[in-house]
């Protein structure tokens, strides 16, 4: 028997745009840190089924021209992408939905392979704290 593979796509179902639930997740959610990631999360009920979904966030402060903070956004997406499988799997196991809220807080740019790394590391201590939360 084959072993079905999940997907690497990472749509329009992933983005977080329900103004509701961002404000529940910065009124009342946790957060946990990697630099240069931080992430706001709370479990929710979405609408769709999805895992997850995400908005992703980098400061007009630190970064004034908007094509750095766009350039900042989709290296981030595409990292997310590819190290999305642990995190919807551990989901789905648990049958839980996630709010998420993602600021990068950097004062430069980083690589695409560092910040590949850094966000594999977010992702695994989210689950240990998710994990943690659920065995509770």
């Amino acid at each position: 028997m084959q072993r079905k593979e999940m997907s690497q796509t990472f749509g329009k179902e992933y983005k977080l745009c329900n103004k509701s639930i961002i404000d529940e997740i910065f009124d009342s959610g946790a957060m946990i840190k990697s630099y240069p990631l931080l992430i706001k999360y709370k479990l929710v009920v979405l609408k769709n089924d999805t895992p997850f979904q995400i908005v992703i966030s980098a400061p007009k402060r630190t970064f004034k021209n908007a094509f750095r903070r766009n350039r900042i956004k989709r290296i981030c997406t595409e990292a997310i992408r590819k190290n999305k499988q642990p995190l919807e799997c551990f989901l789905k196991e648990h049958n839980k939905q996630l709010g998420l809220f993602l600021i990068y807080s950097a004062y430069e740019e980083l690589s695409d392979q560092l910040l590949e790394q850094k966000t594999e590391k977010l992702f695994n201590k989210l689950i240990a704290n998710l994990n943690d939360t659920i065995q509770s």
